[in-house]
């Protein structure tokens, strides 16, 4: 037989569709037809199942559920009073029941205060009744930048530049409710595209200015420091600056590793560039890199030529260095295991690459490219040099 613990846990059930149906005008009450369940065959067992049911009742607390009894006739026992029927009849026992009267009248306070600062908003109430009470203590705020947003949707200014009556953190630590709420009363071209939710922020989202990634460069040919007018030959940038240089003229050499990046040899004609890992999809957006000749020199990993792959799809004229079998056999000797891994199907190798790449996924091996004498990345890079002619390296 049901319980009033389970009667309270099916009327919780119940609370978002009652919620649901006090945004849309909806009749919600009363709750018939509870279910009653098994009666227990033990009759000590059943008389303390129905004591208990009524104690818990309306009928016995002045509010919360109705029980209706039925006197009937149990084999062997004296005919009994038994539950026929379990109801909820209205507002004020559910929400006593669940004690959520202070919640639910905050609630209808925020629907009000909702449609009448931003009526757009009404479909998406129909949608999130719960979340409404969620950030119960907030939607004043909320509102102000919503407004905000429908008056000036491409603000183009840091979170903190907006000229919004709110502490200056609001928005960095409700950007979730707050992407909900924007999505649903901006028009869709007021929005920024996001080919996935991996490339989403807020800011791009909604046309805000971020802190950029930053690039750092060497100018690895002194020649090039003094045609460029550089006052130094290791600088950093924003992103967004370096796409406006063109540098199509020159080779890049772009090291995983901030070391190598450093000890990267003087080279005519050349730039370093750190690559920091799966930071380097970042250079996805430079268009005009994709005239120049580019070197990869990365992790003897399967982390490593992962990111050759993604490098490459982005400029296919990638040549990797230093991450052959003959550099391998050569340092196998400081090559560590690793976590296992599942090789990929990576689209932009060479058979030679994929060939060292599945080797090192299946015996798990790892040789850091610090691991490469300093001698020998020298040599190779000289040799690379020597090997392929200026005017190839620099179509």
């Amino acid at each position: 037989m049901i319980t009033p613990f389970e009667i309270m846990h099916k009327a919780e059930r119940l609370y978002p569709s009652f919620l649901s149906s006090v945004i849309k005008g909806d009749k919600f009450f009363p709750i018939d037809n509870l279910p009653i369940g098994s009666r227990p065959k033990d009759y000590l067992a059943l008389r303390e199942a129905v004591t208990h049911l009524i104690s818990k009742s309306k009928q016995s607390l002045g509010y919360g559920y109705t029980l209706e009894l039925e006197t009937r006739k149990i084999h062997k026992f004296a005919p009994q009073s038994l539950p026929k029927r379990i109801s909820i009849e209205t507002e004020q026992d559910y929400l006593k029941l669940l004690k959520k009267e202070k919640e639910f009248s905050k609630f209808k306070a925020d629907i009000e205060l909702i449609r009448s600062e931003v009526p757009e908003l009404n479909c998406w109430l129909d949608q999130n009744p719960l979340k409404v009470i969620k950030y119960s203590d907030r939607w004043s705020d909320l509102l102000k930048v919503c407004r905000y947003f429908q008056c000036n949707p491409k603000p183009n200014l840091y979170i903190r530049e907006l000229p919004i009556q709110i502490h200056t953190k609001f928005i960095e630590q409700n950007k979730g409710i707050l992407r909900n709420l924007l999505e649903a009363i901006l028009p869709t071209e007021l929005l920024s595209s996001v080919e996935s939710e991996k490339e989403y922020t807020f800011e791009k989202r909604f046309y805000l200015r971020d802190r950029e990634s930053l690039i750092r460069l060497r100018i690895l040919d002194q020649a090039l420091k003094a045609k460029y007018d550089f006052p130094l030959s290791d600088v950093s940038t924003t992103i967004s600056e370096f796409r406006h240089l063109n540098f199509k003229a020159h080779r890049f050499f772009i090291a995983e590793n901030l070391m190598n990046f450093l000890t990267l040899p003087a080279l005519e004609n050349s730039f370093a560039l750190f690559g920091s890992g799966y930071a380097i999809q970042i250079l996805k957006s430079v268009n005009w890199l994709a005239h120049c000749p580019i070197f990869y020199w990365g992790d003897l990993d399967t982390d490593g030529f992962k990111i050759l792959s993604q490098l490459r799809s982005y400029f296919p004229q990638t040549i990797s260095i230093m991450m052959d079998v003959k550099t391998f056999e050569t340092f196998k000797e400081f090559a560590v295991n690793v976590a296992e891994s599942t090789a990929e199907n990576l689209l932009y190798l060479t058979p030679e690459e994929q060939a060292l790449y599945s080797y090192l996924s299946i015996h798990n091996k790892r040789l850091e490219q610090e691991r490469i004498s300093q001698d020998y990345a020298y040599r190779y890079i000289q040799s690379l040099c020597v090997s392929t002619s200026p005017r190839q390296l620099d179509q």
